[in-house]
């Protein structure tokens, strides 16, 4: 149960379904974003199915994504440019090898319960900076682009798993769940 900003309970819950960064690319990316916007509380995540509110239990929701999550095959993920969403000033890592993965499990699993009608078509990204004054995106576009450019990190990373997170709003998030996806790569 769920109250909301208006003082009524509400059987909505926020959710998301989020592959995060693992070390030492994750570490990196926290301490980049945090520089860029002090008042977030980074990890570093691709988000899979974006935050939506959803009117089911939790529960009902982690039993879905059992059932389908792991008929996904493991793939790997590669941070490429930086860049930003002009609508929005949301300053990100574009993803090159991994987008068509990360959209076809948008797609499958954007639907009955977990459908969203979202405000923007599904990108998959990292965001590094949201939520910014007017007028500080290009500055902290060309401070992002640097600090990315200096990084010797590998920019490629595993992604083994789905980790399903809830919140009561959408700004502070528990994970629930991590759900694995198969090893194998004959899995779909």
């Amino acid at each position: 149960m769920i109250v909301g900003d208006n003082g009524l309970q509400c059987n909505s819950a926020w959710l998301a379904l989020v592959a995060y960064v693992p070390d030492p690319l994750g570490r990196f990316l926290d301490k980049l974003r945090k520089a860029l916007t002090p008042s977030y509380r980074p990890r570093a995540h691709v988000s899979i199915l974006p935050p939506r509110l959803v009117g089911v239990p939790h529960e009902s929701v982690a039993a879905r994504l059992r059932s389908i999550v792991p008929s996904f095959a493991a793939f790997d993920v590669e941070a490429t440019e930086i860049e930003v969403f002009p609508e929005t000033s949301v300053i990100y890592l574009e993803i090159g090898a991994g987008n068509q993965e990360l959209r076809r499990m948008h797609r499958t699993l954007n639907t009955g319960d977990l459908a969203y009608d979202e405000p923007f078509e599904y990108h998959p990204h990292i965001t590094l900076a949201q939520d910014l004054p007017p007028g500080q995106a290009a500055a902290l576009l060309e401070k992002a682009r640097l600090e990315w450019s200096r990084s010797r990190l590998p920019r490629r990373f595993s992604v083994q798993g789905a980790t399903l997170l809830t919140s009561a709003n959408p700004n502070r998030w528990k994970d629930l769940e991590i759900i694995s996806l198969n090893a194998s790569p004959a899995a779909r």
